[in-house]
């Protein structure tokens, strides 16, 4: 957070907890309790780096609840990462798992370095003895503390850790779970690059299925001929623009840090990607406008907007000319409190990050199950279930002297594969999330908006594990 915000991002998370507190019935000391950071890990390492000197390294990792083990949450590679910053998004990630039923505590994890000013031999150095540092103070482990991939770390990383730790602990049967968003060779599971994005359509979806939200906001049900503009090209909006617009609805802009390009009759992610690739910017894209600022595309009139690259980038000055009428929080914080405070006084429907982008920890969840059971999803089960409807095919078709097309043939005898599972899985999980959020907000009409709604069932979860457990008799 800069200098010039009069709260740290820690507080800022504390005061959407405290909104949403008022609404629960839980006692004061509890609550403190929830919000609390439980354990805070803060390290300085020597490395040596490439041209022999030695360079002091910054690092962190914070368990915000154990109120279900283990903890869960990403290791970001950053300049600006500081101590505030990682309780905050470990505090976030205690409220994100308890909303979509994923059973974890909050974790974060980062280190502060610009991940392009190393070599690849360097970031290996680097995170192998973080690694080791965490193994030393029982701080990683399938049962401990699960990281997973955040800003700067991808794959790579994340074998590096599991290979470190593997190393350090011989004979641990279930040491691949110690770690998440691993290569699909060492463990990992298919369908995680597509998550978070997929998880921000199924949302929004679901909320565009209920009759009264959409009357409210003067749409029609469904997503089909809905006008989405997307901020942010990356994993996320990429995925979220593709599975949008496969659906029926129109692209009609895209925004990157370089610009903004509009279409009314709607653009292809996949092709503007393609483009920016050739020539390095997403503008001249062929058949659109460019918009003057990238920054114009968040005030563009549409039906749904989904900012899904940096924090804040919608605030208290420029909320008031947004004209969406639904917003997807797809990145971490796109808003601020007070563009949240214009958007409920306008009737705009904000969908908050909190559960929106939990995509990516559902779906690390499911290959935490897949490391510590042994086996790839459909293992068991995809042939079984192939034989059984070709069988229950064949007869239908010999009873009734009709049959079906090639396609629908293959549609019908398809039995599940690992990504139709962790699709599904995942489906299950954001619809069934969404409806319990407008639940509670239905309930009780003083709660002010969808964010606070999330907060109230995420606290209410975590609330009812800790008197569960008995730590509160």
């Amino acid at each position: 957070m800069s200098s010039q915000q009069p709260y740290s991002f820690f507080h800022s998370v504390e005061k959407s907890f405290d909104k949403a507190a008022q609404f629960t019935k839980w006692e004061k000391g509890l609550l403190e309790q929830i919000k609390a950071c439980n354990s805070i890990y803060s390290m300085r390492f020597p490395v040596k780096m490439d041209d022999g000197r030695i360079e002091v390294i910054e690092a962190y990792r914070v368990q915000h609840s154990q109120h279900k083990t283990p903890c869960k949450g990403g290791i970001r590679f950053s300049n600006e990462v500081n101590q505030d910053e990682v309780m905050a998004l470990a505090a976030l990630m205690t409220y994100k798992c308890a909303i979509v039923n994923v059973p974890f505590g909050g974790g974060k994890g980062g280190i502060r370095i610009n991940p392009r000013s190393f070599s690849a031999y360097e970031l290996e150095k680097i995170t192998r003895r973080y690694t080791s540092e965490l193994v030393k103070k029982n701080f990683i482990g399938p049962g401990i503390d699960v990281p997973a991939p955040d800003y700067g770390t991808g794959e790579r990383e994340m074998a590096w850790i599991v290979d470190t730790y593997q190393s350090l602990k011989p004979g641990e049967i279930d040491a691949a779970g110690c770690v998440t968003g691993k290569p699909v060779s060492q463990g990992g599971v298919r369908g995680r690059k597509e998550a978070t994005g997929l998880g921000v359509f199924f949302g929004i979806r679901e909320v565009c299925s209920m009759p009264e939200v959409m009357q409210r906001l003067g749409l029609t049900i469904g997503v089909e001929g809905k006008r989405v503009i997307v901020q942010g090209l990356g994993n996320v909006g990429y995925h979220s623009a593709k599975f949008f617009r496969e659906h029926g609805s129109k692209i009609i802009a895209i925004a990157e840090y370089e610009g903004a390009i509009y279409n009314e009759a709607g653009l292809n992610e996949e092709e503007v990607f393609q483009h920016r690739k050739a020539t390095g910017s997403i503008l001249n894209f062929p058949g659109a406008t460019n918009l003057a600022k990238s920054t114009d595309a968040l005030e563009t009139e549409c039906d749904i907007l989904i900012p899904a690259a940096l924090e804040n980038v919608i605030n208290g000055e420029n909320a008031p000319r947004v004209k969406a009428k639904i917003i997807g929080e797809a990145a971490n914080g796109p808003l601020t409190p007070e563009a949240d405070e214009v958007f409920a006084s306008k009737g705009i429907l904000v969908v908050p990050d909190m559960y929106l982008n939990a995509g990516g920890v559902t779906v690390s969840y499911f290959e935490w199950l897949k490391n510590l059971s042994h086996v790839r999803y459909g293992r068991m089960e995809k042939r079984f279930t192939e034989n059984l409807n070709t069988h229950i095919l064949d007869q239908i078709e010999g009873l009734t002297g009709k049959s079906v097309s090639d396609s629908e043939r293959k549609f019908i005898k398809h039995g599940p594969e690992e990504v139709d599972l962790v699709h599904s899985g995942l489906e299950e999980t954001m619809i069934t999330a969404t409806r319990e959020i407008m639940e509670i907000w239905k309930a009780n009409p003083a709660i002010p908006d969808m964010r606070t709604a999330a907060y109230v069932c995420a606290i209410n979860k975590v609330g009812t594990s800790y008197t569960e457990l008995g730590i509160f008799p």
